[in-house]
């Protein structure tokens, strides 16, 4: 009984972006929002925040994750963000996860070359949508780095993702004063259903 127990456990992960920590901006409070939820929250540090390597972010994510299963829901920031697209295209093709919240997302390097590394193939959004079928994505009307067309281009058309626009929120960052993300929490909610 306990093993079915511990599969029915909803699991969260959220992860941060470029030069970003756990325990930055919103996602303490989300930790401890879920966690009232009954969710396991894992908020893993990935390495080298400030030269990021798709390869080590995905195998530090790959590693933490473990089994994915469809209780599995992944809340990604910034470069977070295709760090769980490009995870879900490592799945093996019985493997689903629950769903993902997409937070200030892009599908470009932005101009910066220290990005280039997530970028160097065409994103596989079939592949992507073959392994989870729950979307949403977040952003901010003001947001100086990440455009909303990323989110009206990309996401909504290729993930048939549901899109939320925030006012004033800019990069949803702890720089920003943004500690607390009720709008992350009310998704993923939604997509755990």
């Amino acid at each position: 009984m306990s093993k079915l127990i511990g599969i029915m456990t909803k699991r969260a992960f959220l992860i941060h972006g470029w030069e970003g920590y756990p325990e930055e901006g919103w996602r303490p409070w989300l930790k401890n929002e879920l966690e009232k939820r009954g969710f396991k929250v894992y908020v893993p540090a990935m390495p080298n925040t400030n030269h990021p390597n798709m390869n080590a972010w995905l195998k530090h994510l790959t590693k933490t994750v473990g089994i994915p299963d469809k209780n599995c829901y992944f809340v990604g920031h910034s470069l977070g963000c295709i760090t769980i697209l490009r995870y879900c295209e490592t799945l093996q093709k019985n493997q689903k996860i629950g769903g993902a919240v997409l937070i200030a997302g892009f599908t470009s390097n932005l101009g910066y070359k220290e990005l280039n590394s997530f970028f160097t193939k065409p994103i596989n959004w079939k592949k992507i949508i073959s392994h989870c079928k729950k979307f949403i994505v977040i952003h901010s009307d003001n947001d100086p780095w990440v455009s909303l067309h990323y989110g009206k281009e990309f996401f909504k058309k290729k993930l048939h993702a549901e899109i939320i626009i925030e006012r004033n929120m800019r990069h949803f960052s702890g720089d920003d004063g943004i500690h607390k993300l009720p709008s992350a929490l009310k998704s993923v909610l939604k997509i755990s259903q």
